[in-house]
């Protein structure tokens, strides 16, 4: 039951939290949907972190860690999200409806982000399931396109429906006023399924071993150190196995503190 049914308002349990009223919300289909937040005006984040989200709970505010969606010159704030009957907090998140009120953490962070990768030619931004969310933000920024000639976007979900966003990002972000035109020349997106039938099937792990990774990028069909650049977030198998391949072929993990070749976020599965 949303807030709004039962003229609920919500008042900050600390001075860690805002309360932010809900905008809009997309289903994508009944296994995620996606939804847009007031953003304060003192919030400040870069591309690809993430915030704490949540409702009331029992006797303390149940939070969860939400990738941004949103690029950082947005208005409002955009996450993406599971669906989850039994979960704490998702079970009751999946009926906002606009005009409900949330928490939202005031400090953004997190490991996604361009300053923890050193400089390169070839970004690759491979995600599952709700891990797409945060390269949405770091796709537009234009200080995304700037630092690298080609982004390849990977989405690996189970069924079709759940490919969130596959309209703008098939359109080469088109809407986008400041990225548009750059991203049409220099996006390469790869939606990936694995339980239905469709024109490119199969896990990330997959791709990179057969080439698909690469169609559509210029240079070597394999990944190398010393050009291409990546970021993981999604499921811990495919966290796990692909940072695997990427150790044996001679990539460094990165963090804010010491850039690298790639960067995994590990506060959370998506």
């Amino acid at each position: 039951m949303s807030n709004r049914a039962t003229n609920a308002k919500l008042l900050p349990p600390s001075d860690s939290l805002t309360v932010e009223q809900v905008t809009s919300v997309h289903h994508w289909s009944d296994f995620v949907f996606s939804f847009r937040t007031t953003r304060p005006s003192s919030f400040r984040f870069r591309a690809g972190e993430f915030v704490m989200i949540g409702l009331p709970g029992p006797e303390r505010p149940i939070l969860r860690p939400y990738s941004i969606v949103s690029p950082s010159w947005d208005e409002e704030l955009e996450f993406h999200s599971i669906k989850l009957s039994d979960g704490p907090l998702t079970s009751k998140l999946q009926h906002i409806v606009p005009g409900d009120e949330i928490f939202l953490g005031r400090k953004p962070t997190g490991t996604l982000v361009l300053d923890a990768l050193e400089p390169g030619r070839r970004l690759f931004l491979l995600s599952t399931g709700t891990g797409i969310a945060p390269f949405l933000s770091v796709l537009r920024e234009p200080d995304t396109w700037e630092r690298f000639d080609h982004a390849v976007l990977v989405h690996s979900v189970r069924s079709i429906a759940d490919l969130a966003y596959r309209r703008e990002l098939e359109s080469h972000l088109a809407d986008d006023p400041l990225v548009r035109d750059l991203a049409l020349s220099k996006l390469s997106y790869i939606p990936t399924v694995t339980r239905e039938t469709f024109h490119t099937m199969g896990r990330i792990p997959a791709l990179i071993e057969s080439g698909r990774l690469f169609d559509g990028t210029s240079g070597e069909r394999r990944l190398d150190p010393e050009t291409d650049r990546l970021m993981l977030c999604g499921s811990m198998a495919m966290l796990k196995e692909t940072k695997a391949l990427l150790d044996d072929l001679g990539f460094r993990e990165g963090s804010n503190a010491q850039p690298g070749h790639y960067a995994v976020e590990r506060a959370f599965v998506g």
